[in-house]
């Protein structure tokens, strides 16, 4: 059966984007900085059809466990205007996006499998219609924080991982602000690290 989850690179002290992010400063000041350990491997830049970086290491091996198992994605519109004016030839999907808008607009197909879909309801809606198109694999929440936020409070989110980075970026957007812990608890799966960042899986048991 297919799960629902997301999968985040936060900073030391929490954050998964820096102050003034926006479309011109993705991920906002020292933002990117949390993705370092990412960006050097060779599952993450095989994914973009590029070539290079490194291997036969565990932080490669969790790259590609997670492309593996995403059949579609979901993000805020938000999330979408940030990086539409940062993926003129492609994005780094591979697989279709719904992206949860007021906004009327056709689907927009990019090169290398991305297309994304533009859905003008509510969040339950945007499951649905990502779950149909996933099949037997499973949905990415892929963000931002608001729509983690609001998949978690509505329980609707069955496991999750984070990737700390060693860095301190003391402001920007918080991961888990605005939840209601009444609605969820957690359990460890494992703790995977590395040199350069340290890998935290957990499942969800949802109470609504």
């Amino acid at each position: 059966m297919s799960k629902v989850f997301f999968d985040v690179g936060i900073s030391l002290d929490g954050f998964i984007a820096g102050p003034n992010a926006g479309p011109k400063n993705p991920l906002g000041d020292g933002g990117i900085k949390i993705h370092d350990w990412m960006f050097k491997q060779k599952a993450f830049l095989q994914h973009l059809q590029l070539e290079g970086g490194e291997t036969n290491n565990q932080d490669n091996d969790i790259i590609e466990r997670i492309f593996k198992r995403i059949g579609a994605n979901i993000m805020g519109k938000r999330m979408f205007e940030e990086g539409e004016a940062n993926w003129p030839e492609k994005a780094p999907f591979g697989v279709p996006v719904f992206v949860i808008t007021n906004e009327h607009r056709e689907p927009w197909v990019r090169p290398g499998g991305t297309t994304f879909y533009f859905t003008n309801g509510d969040i339950r809606t945007a499951l649905e219609k990502a779950m149909e198109t996933a099949g037997e694999k499973d949905v990415r929440i892929s963000g931002g924080a608001s729509i983690n936020q609001q998949y978690l409070n509505a329980g609707l989110v069955d496991e999750f991982s984070i990737h700390i980075a060693p860095i301190i970026i003391r402001s920007g957007v918080r991961l888990f602000e605005h939840l209601d812990k009444s609605k969820f608890s957690l359990k460890i799966n494992s703790v995977i690290h590395s040199p350069m960042v340290t890998h935290l899986f957990y499942t969800i048991k949802n109470t609504v």
